[in-house]
């Protein structure tokens, strides 16, 4: 397997125990006690260290493990403000851009999320959750639009599962997914950008939440399913 393959394949691997808590905010990433864990050599997990350094989940440290990162109530906000902004226009430019096989897809996406939301596991929702929003930025067709949603959504990748993971609100997640769907579909910006805009409040609501109350409410594992 290519390096590079290999190192994207143990990032996610990474990533996904951030998201769960195993590399908790604060704690060194090892870079040979975690190679020895995962069966590979340093030098793939060194870059997918890398990558997630990139994606704003690690910080490196001359001379010392890198750490998973911790940042402020601040730093999440301003990061879900641009990315409230960024999400908004791209629901305007999928109306007027998106191709029918764009439409379909985001229709299939959340179709699949609705159908295995109750039998996946959190993360596996989760991440299905984030690929309807990232198939919306896609549908928009603005390359700079795209890669500058990627960017944001990775530094904010373990602050949106959080508070999906905090609030448990299954069926007011899908309708108004459905909604969003819905409008696209139809080519009704203003119904796309009302249900977007809805959808996306409660991701500073819950943010806020746990920067207050830290671990108290949060489901236990592994019955728990992501909200938004």
């Amino acid at each position: 397997m290519a390096e590079g393959i290999l190192a994207e394949q143990i990032a996610n691997q990474l990533r996904r125990d951030i998201l769960r808590g195993k590399l908790a905010p604060g704690a060194s990433i090892k870079e040979r006690d975690n190679a020895a864990e995962l069966g590979v050599s340093r030098t793939p997990m060194r870059e997918a260290i890398r990558i997630l350094a990139q994606d704003g989940l690690v910080i490196l440290r001359p001379a010392r493990s890198p750490i998973v990162a911790q940042p402020t109530l601040r730093e999440v906000e301003d990061n879900i403000e641009v990315l409230t902004s960024l999400e908004m226009l791209s629901g305007e430019l999928a109306v007027e851009r998106a191709s029918d096989d764009q439409i379909r897809e985001i229709i299939e996406t959340q179709g699949r999320m609705e159908q295995l939301y109750d039998e996946l596991d959190m993360v596996d929702v989760f991440e299905l959750d984030m690929e309807f929003h990232k198939t919306i930025v896609r549908a928009a067709n603005n390359r700079v639009l795209a890669e500058t949603h990627g960017a944001i959504l990775a530094r904010l990748w373990r602050a949106r599962y959080l508070s999906a993971s905090r609030k448990r609100s299954r069926d007011r997640v899908l309708q108004q997914h459905n909604a969003i769907a819905t409008g696209l579909a139809d080519r009704d910006v203003e119904m796309v950008k009302r249900h977007l805009h809805s959808h996306l409040e409660h991701l500073v609501i819950n943010v806020r939440d746990y920067f207050e109350h830290g671990q108290e409410n949060l489901p236990p594992e592994p019955d728990n399913k992501p909200a938004a």
